[in-house]
């Protein structure tokens, strides 16, 4: 996993250290570095930063250093300080940030790509498998004390190795996915803004139109950016296209799938089940899927492990270094 030593240090021109602010409580190691290389103000309460205390806060700061729950549409962009130059977000998607204000406003932004590959990987097989097999109703069986007597038609789930897996969106993380796949000897299938190449294909194969990797998909894996042209992309006519008794995951963006649709498609049957880890309105998620006992459902933690996050906080200061030094940060998106 690619990430950035602590004891590497930033430039410091004219000895002055930049003012950085912090929106959210960071693994201790990443507010060590932080703290060690800038001025900083952290957040060691975790305390909610709304659009207009992060206006009011970030007044005296070169930096603010965010997470996704940060919401900066342009209407908060355009109201920044003028002595904010860079926002840096802990995370790889962007879709908390208004990217065209922030060109507009000359305002750079850096994300944290790459370091969470492996991690949300892993998530999206821990969904597949968990939904295909029923774990969440095995595990409440255990839980509630319900188990009885072994029953050769008990519990069936959905077979999982030799099926079709169809990934909408093949960047680092759907060919993560593609890779552990292999070892359950899947046929990948998969969409893409753009063909792969050979070497990265490794046999899976493309689909141009995404309507016509619906039709194959046994599972489906969605880890497309979220975008306009992704907004809702799985609803009713989608999943019609689905075959009956697919099971889809989501690792990507909860605003990918349109919940009703997907809910109303658990319920009838026509989906096996479904493995989520992302919602739209997070964590404020639609109702509907709490009694759903053919939903495995998590709380948006694709890239929660300890060594993870310690890169992802790296990746973010690795961009802040670059930034304050003259340089080109890695990950700029604006």
């Amino acid at each position: 996993m690619a990430s950035t030593s602590p004891q590497q240090r930033p430039s410091q021109p004219h000895g002055q250290r930049p003012r950085i602010l912090v929106t959210r409580k960071l693994p201790d190691a990443v507010e060590a570095r932080i703290t060690r290389d800038y001025d900083a103000t952290l957040n060691p309460a975790d305390n909610v930063f709304d659009a207009d205390r992060l206006v009011r806060e970030s007044a005296g700061h070169d930096g603010i250093l965010v997470c996704s729950t940060e919401k900066l549409p342009a209407a908060v962009i355009e109201t920044l300080p003028p002595e904010v130059k860079i926002v840096a977000t802990f995370s790889v998607g962007h879709d908390h940030i208004d990217l065209a204000a922030a060109k507009t406003r000359g305002l750079a932004v850096t994300n944290t790509p790459d370091v969470l590959t492996d991690a949300t990987a892993d998530i999206t097989f821990l969904l597949l498998l968990a939904a295909a097999r029923r774990a969440y109703e095995g595990e409440r069986t255990i839980r509630e004390d319900r188990w009885g007597r072994w029953e050769p038609t008990g519990m069936l789930g959905v077979h999982v190795t030799g099926k079709r897996l169809a990934i909408l969106g093949m960047g680092r993380i759907g060919r993560a996915v593609a890779q552990r796949a292999r070892g359950f000897e899947m046929e990948i299938h998969y969409n893409n803004r753009s063909r792969l190449a050979p070497e990265l294909e490794q046999g899976a194969i493309y689909h141009e139109d995404p309507e016509e990797l619906l039709s194959v998909a046994d599972f489906l894996s969605i880890n497309c950016p979220s975008s306009k042209e992704t907004y809702h992309f799985l609803n009713a006519d989608r999943i019609a296209r689905l075959p009956d008794g697919a099971v889809v995951v989501n690792t990507a963006r909860g605003n990918i799938v349109h919940d009703e649709s997907l809910i109303a498609a658990l319920k009838s049957g026509k989906l096996a089940a479904a493995g989520l880890d992302v919602f739209e309105n997070e964590p404020n998620i639609h109702p509907g899927y709490r009694d759903l006992p053919n939903c495995f459902l998590l709380p948006h933690i694709g890239s929660a492990t300890l060594e993870t996050r310690h890169a992802m906080g790296f990746r973010a200061l690795d961009n802040l270094d670059a930034f304050f030094a003259g340089k080109e940060s890695r990950d700029r998106l604006a």
